[in-house]
C-alpha cells in the first residue's frame, strides 16, 4: 500500500506539475493582455489629460503665457505710453479745453451770422464802461453777450458788400436782439452801410487788435476791505478771469452780469489782482488801494493773438 500510495503521490505531482506548465503561459498571457489593457486604459487617461493638457495646456499655459505677456507688455508699457503720450496729448487737450471752456460762446476763429442794427450809443452801457471818446461799439445780444463775457471783446464786422468794421462790445441788446445780432453804433454801423438800410445781415469774428492801450482796475462804488466790486477796463482780449490773492491762495471771484467781479466777504480786496485771459494768459496786477470808482491805470497788456 505505501509502494502504491508513493506511485499515485509521484503521479498527482506530475499532473500537478504539468497542468501548471500549461496554465502559466496562458495567466501570463492573461496578465500581458491585461497588462496591455491596462495600458492602453492608462494610455487613454494619459491621453485624456494629454487632449486636457492640450487644451488645457496649449490653451490655458499659453492663454496664461498670452495673459502673462500681455499683463507685463500692456501694463508697463500702457503706463509709459500713457505716461510719455500724456504730456504730448494733455497740453493740446488742455490748451483746447482750456480756451473753449474759458472763451464762453464767443470763440477765436469762429464765425458768426446775424444781424446788425444801429442806435445811439456813447460807449457806456450794461458793462458799465465810461462814456468815451471811441464811438466804434456795439451792444451784444443777450445769449452772445453772456451776462457780461463779451464786455470788452473786439469783434470785426462784415458786410455783404465786403465792408468791415471793428468794435468793442460795451452794451447788450436785449429784448428784440436775437442770437448773432449786434446793435452797433450809429458811427460804426455808417462804415458798412448808409443808416438809410436799418438793418443788414452780416457775418462777425473776434479779433485781438493792435492797441497802445494798458489794462486799468477799478473797485466799484462802496467798495472796501469788506466788500468790493473789481472791473478791468481795456484789455485787449476778453477776461476770462479774475482773481484775488487772499491768504497766500488766488481765489475766483464771480463775475456780474454788470461786468464787476464781486468779493462779496472782503476777501482779497485791496491785494494783488490776476487777470487770465480766453486764450490763458495771466497777468498779475500788484496790489492796488481800496480807491471806490477810480481809475487805476496798470502797465499790463495782454499778447496779441
Amino acid at each position: 500500500m505505501s509502494k502504491r500510495w508513493l506511485f499515485l503521490s509521484a503521479a498527482a505531482v506530475l499532473i500537478v506539475v504539468s497542468l501548471a506548465l500549461v496554465l502559466l503561459p496562458g495567466d501570463k498571457n492573461g496578465e500581458d493582455v491585461k497588462a496591455e489593457a491596462g495600458r492602453a486604459a492608462t494610455g487613454s487617461a494619459a491621453n485624456s489629460p494629454s487632449a486636457t493638457g492640450t487644451s488645457t495646456a496649449s490653451a490655458s499655459p499659453s492663454a496664461r503665457a498670452t495673459d502673462a505677456s500681455r499683463k507685463p507688455s500692456t501694463t508697463p508699457s500702457a503706463h509709459p505710453t500713457a505716461t510719455s503720450a500724456t504730456p504730448s496729448a494733455t497740453k493740446p487737450r488742455q490748451q483746447a479745453a482750456g480756451t473753449a471752456s474759458l472763451a464762453g460762446r464767443i470763440r477765436p476763429g469762429v464765425t458768426y451770422r446775424g444781424v446788425a442794427t444801429f442806435y445811439d450809443a456813447d460807449g457806456g452801457g450794461a458793462c458799465l464802461y465810461d462814456p468815451g471818446d471811441d464811438v466804434l461799439t456795439g451792444a451784444m445780444n443777450t445769449t452772445d453777450y453772456e451776462s457780461s463775457k463779451a464786455c470788452g471783446a473786439y469783434v470785426l464786422v462784415h458786410a455783404a458788400g465786403g465792408a468791415t468794421v471793428t468794435v468793442r462790445i460795451t452794451n447788450e441788446c436785449p429784448g428784440d436782439c436775437a442770437p448773432g445780432q449786434i446793435d452797433l453804433s450809429a458811427q460804426a454801423f455808417a462804415k458798412l452801410v448808409s443808416p438809410s438800410a436799418g438793418r443788414i445781415p452780416i457775418t462777425w469774428n473776434l479779433v485781438s487788435p493792435t492797441t497802445s492801450d494798458t489794462i486799468s482796475i477799478r473797485y466799484k462804488t462802496g467798495s472796501s476791505r469788506y466788500w468790493c466790486g473789481i472791473q478791468a477796463i481795456g484789455h485787449r482780449n476778453p477776461l476770462a478771469r479774475l482773481e484775488v490773492l487772499a491768504g497766500g491762495t488766488w481765489r475766483q471771484l464771480p463775475r456780474a452780469s454788470y461786468n464787476y467781479f464781486l468779493s462779496e466777504s472782503g476777501s482779497g480786496c485791496g491785494g494783488a489782482i490776476r487777470l487770465t485771459d480766453i486764450y490763458g494768459e495771466q497777468l498779475t496786477v500788484p496790489a492796488l488801494a481800496v480807491r471806490p470808482d477810480v481809475v487805476q491805470s496798470t502797465r499790463l497788456q495782454f499778447a496779441k493773438h
